[in-house]
């Protein structure tokens, strides 16, 4: 068997963005992993990429001869991006826009800026109004703890 023409390549990548953006480098030692793989790195179910698929918004990169979605480094890194931008809070109509913009190569690098520019502007105030939200609660949390330390005395 020749190995001409199979090239193994490390693929550092981290995708449970599940509940917290800190990531566990993990590393793929081939240039294709599975939909299994994907799933395990993303901390999604196939179910869901196969979901992301059927939308529009996760196009797997060919399939094995037995007819399994294989996915490369590329693919990986795009729905990380995708995860980000849904827990940032961009609906999904909006990453399937975003996508099909995407798929059409560099002539939509402009609506593509401006998605994600005004996208990153509803961000910042959403960040603006939670941490007035959180500046409520510390007043809050203030207040019972001084109305605890004087119910001591």
């Amino acid at each position: 068997m020749s190995n001409v023409g199979h090239h193994k390549t490390t693929i550092h990548v981290s995708l449970d963005l599940k509940y917290t953006l800190s990531f566990s480098m993990t590393i793929v030692t081939s240039n294709i992993i599975t939909i299994g793989e994907l799933a395990r790195l993303s901390g999604l179910t196939t179910h869901t990429i196969r979901f992301y698929e059927s939308v529009g918004v996760l196009k797997p990169n060919g399939r094995a001869a037995n007819g399994h979605r294989r996915y490369h480094r590329n693919d990986v890194l795009w729905l990380e991006f995708v995860l980000r931008l849904k827990l940032t809070g961009m609906p999904l109509a909006e990453i399937k826009q975003y996508a099909d913009l995407r798929e059409q190569g560099d002539t939509t690098l402009q609506p593509r800026l401006t998605m994600l520019k005004l996208h990153r502007e509803r961000l910042v105030t959403k960040m603006d109004e939670l941490s007035e939200c959180a500046n409520a609660l510390d007043d809050k949390i203030r207040a019972y703890r001084k109305m605890i330390a004087k119910a001591k005395i």
